[in-house]
């Protein structure tokens, strides 16, 4: 029987809280109250992708690992979906205006176009616009 999971709830963790969900409140994104406290937040990313951000020691109450250092390490790349080339534009120069940093440059393959950033936590996020139907034609 194949694994097939419904939704995804990925945990970051997080320096300062407050200045996180500032960030991400600037790139648009809503906070689930319910699963809001003093130590972390639900970040509604759709109906079924969530990220959880996580104060620091909050976040090691769930692993013994050490939290990878971001400025020396990549732990993960987050790529989420747009609806388009300039929606992609969008949320990263908001991001980068909300203090995020500059990563990569955009990347334009004609039917799939990419840019992204480094939240101010580090975390390296990255939005896709890709046209699927000139990708079926390649």
């Amino acid at each position: 029987m194949a694994t097939k999971a419904d939704k995804i709830f990925v945990n970051l963790p997080v320096k300062n809280l407050d200045k996180s969900v500032q960030f991400f409140t600037a790139l648009g994104f809503e906070f689930n109250d319910q699963f809001t406290g003093e130590n972390a937040t639900c970040m509604v990313v759709s109906d079924s992708i969530y990220v959880m951000l996580l104060v620091e020691d909050f976040f090691k109450t769930f692993t013994n690992k050490e939290i990878a250092d971001t400025e020396k390490s990549a732990e993960v790349i987050i790529a989420l979906s747009a609806d388009s080339k300039e929606q992609v534009d969008e949320i990263v120069n908001n991001a980068l205006g909300a203090g995020g940093s500059p990563l990569n440059d955009k990347v334009d393959h004609g039917f799939m176009y990419t840019w992204s950033f480094r939240d101010i936590d580090g975390h390296h996020w990255e939005f896709i616009y890709m046209d699927e139907s000139a990708a079926a034609q390649g």
